[in-house]
């Protein structure tokens, strides 16, 4: 899929956005003790998969992307397409998914409350809707997309 110019900027601004909103949780006070634990990134083993709006999903593509990969591994077994086979760490880990820095993993610190979070959820939400989405969808589905929308 062509993309014209505006289209492009539309796609750089919300991934701008995104970015801004993704600083600022991690800026918030809000207790957490993740260092990169990787438990939460087991779908199979948690049963919970992290939804992507359509700026986070472009947010994620440009950062895998970045990394040299053009495309999600096939089979990825259960566990988020984006960790390193190798390593296991997130290769996109400052670029990580909203869901994935407010995560319910125990170890860390559960879930924030919605109310610590619901006026980033919002802003996510109108970024989502000025780029045509329809709310969050599974990670790797989004994805998908989003690297297909960058071609």
């Amino acid at each position: 899929m062509k993309r014209d110019k505006k289209h492009e900027k539309e796609i750089s601004a919300a991934v701008a956005e995104v970015r801004a909103i993704y600083s600022e949780i991690d800026g918030r006070p809000v207790a957490r003790n993740c260092l990169r634990r990787r438990d939460c990134c087991h779908f199979r083993l948690t049963g919970r998969t992290p939804h992507l709006t359509r700026g986070e999903a472009l947010t994620a593509a440009k950062a895998l992307r970045s990394t040299g990969r053009t495309q999600l591994p096939a089979g990825f077994n259960g566990s988020c397409p984006l960790l390193d086979a190798q390593t296991g760490n997130c290769t996109i880990y400052l670029d990580r998914p909203f869901a994935c820095r407010t995560h319910f993993c125990a170890a860390a610190g559960g879930p924030y409350a919605r109310r610590e979070v619901s006026d980033l959820i919002q802003r996510l939400e109108k970024i989502d809707g000025a780029l045509g989405g329809d709310g969050g969808h599974p990670l790797a589905d989004a994805l998908d997309d989003a690297l297909e929308q960058l071609r």
